[in-house]
């Protein structure tokens, strides 16, 4: 199992959502095919079929727990799976 399926895994599950590294969950959302922005601290990941933005900023080197949660919930919402 790749570190892409381990993180995906790890966030559909809702273990550890304080402790997601910013930047590997950055490269999940590239993986799943997202396009990303980024304006100052705010990452913007959008992706064609997902009508919500994805805003994500750092809190260190870890991702938000309130917004991993949040890419949570679009994953499940639209059915997203890796390639």
């Amino acid at each position: 199992m790749g570190r892409h399926e381990k993180l995906f895994e790890t966030i559909v599950g809702g273990r550890s959502d304080a402790s997601v590294d910013f930047s590997d969950l950055c490269a999940l959302l590239i993986h799943l095919g997202c396009a990303q922005r980024v304006r100052g601290s705010h990452h913007m990941f959008t992706r064609s079929g997902v009508e919500e933005l994805i805003n994500l900023q750092r809190s260190g080197s870890a991702a938000k727990s309130y917004q991993v949660r949040q890419v949570r919930r679009i994953i499940r919402r639209y059915n997203l799976e890796l390639p």
